[in-house]
């Protein structure tokens, strides 16, 4: 295979198999891949700006049934001392918290809780919106809406269209891990199947939703399950209705698994800067259809963000004003909004403000 051929292909916007993928992953000069890359980045968002975002991370309950191997966050219902959900006071006030810093969304989550069925979550949207009727919700994700419909038995279609009238916005990619179900079984042995995880896509697609695609990779995982996930998102895109936003970016970032049960059985591996940026670029090259790459700098530090805006990313995604599931396992970096700005500015670009939907504040 040859290297040249792939690049030419990559730059007409050719898909790319995930056999080239990994190919061109494995092979590619990275100065090589992160040109490719960043010529595509000026393709699809063309010109020297890049978007940011303000937004809270929410987590609405701890209590979760999924056993994720990665994840110190969670608790059983049993665990009394330990679990919680989240009070209207408290919503009360990390929403003034939200707004004094200039954001207006929040991005909710929590788990998949045995006992909250369908009305449990129409009730905390309506309620949230009765707070402040212009918050914008971007809301749970695949696992839980379709854990949300087996516990109230509907079908996801139902399960989606209850949600959005009760308020929610968008609704995220969360739960992706890695699309294999050999890597789930093991990771994550009662959260949804990856044709789960598909389904709920594809249904939220069909009906307008806005959504984003993730991966979380540097575990147990091959470079050819990584490829295979992105062409599984590159042709759940490929088959949204014409005019539906479908995804707007696609987010990917190392695993976190500071005493998790995972780093018992995963031997740690310290994923490279160059590693990193290779997958903002092979994710920038592979998928040929989603409009944004972001840089994921929560879990590898500011000054790698910065680099992935010269590797394929065009966002810096948000500043996280809240975040309680990687900061578990090990992620330690924060960043307010004029250190954002600055940094954008330092790698020689210029920010602008964007809403979920990457439409500007």
């Amino acid at each position: 295979m040859n290297l040249n051929t792939l690049y030419t292909k990559a730059l007409n916007k050719e898909p790319l198999s995930a056999y080239e993928g990994a190919f061109l992953y494995r092979n590619a000069p990275p100065a090589e891949l992160f040109e490719t890359a960043q010529k595509l980045r000026y393709s699809h968002v063309p010109g020297k700006r890049v978007s940011w975002q303000i937004d809270r991370n929410i987590n609405y309950t701890n209590v979760c049934i999924s056993g994720c191997l990665f994840c110190n966050f969670h608790c059983t219902v049993s665990q009394k001392e330990k679990s919680y959900t989240t009070s209207t006071e408290e919503y009360k006030v990390k929403i003034a918290e939200l707004r004094a810093l200039g954001g207006d969304q929040i991005l909710l989550q929590g788990g998949l809780h045995p006992n909250y069925d369908i009305t449990f979550y129409e009730n905390l949207f309506t309620e949230l919106k009765s707070i402040d009727p212009e918050i914008k919700l971007n809301a749970l994700g695949p696992p839980e809406v379709a854990h949300i419909a087996r516990i109230s038995r509907i079908s996801i279609e139902e399960t989606l269209e209850r949600l959005v009238k009760a308020g929610l916005t968008t609704l995220p990619g969360a739960g992706a891990e890695i699309l294999s179900d050999r890597i789930r079984k093991i990771i994550s042995p009662a959260k949804p199947n990856t044709a789960k995880w598909c389904e709920v896509m594809r249904a939220a697609h069909k009906m307008g939703l806005s959504t984003t695609a993730t991966m979380v990779y540097g575990h147990i995982e091959t470079i050819e399950e990584r490829m295979e996930h992105l062409v599984t998102i590159r042709e759940i895109q490929a088959d949204k209705p014409a005019g539906a936003p479908g995804f707007r970016a696609f987010i990917s970032w190392p695993m976190q698994m500071e005493g998790t049960k995972l780093a018992e059985i995963c031997a740690k591996r310290d994923i490279t800067p160059v590693e990193h940026l290779k997958m903002i670029a092979i994710s920038r090259i592979m998928l040929t259809n989603i409009p944004h790459i972001q840089a994921s700098w929560l879990t590898v530090g500011e000054t790698i963000g910065q680099m992935a805006l010269h590797c394929g990313a065009d966002d810096m995604g948000s500043i996280m004003i809240e975040e309680n599931v990687v900061s578990s396992a090990g992620a330690s970096f924060r960043m307010g909004s004029e250190e954002m700005q600055r940094r954008i500015h330092e790698a020689g670009f210029e920010p602008w403000l964007r809403g979920q939907d990457y439409s500007p504040r």
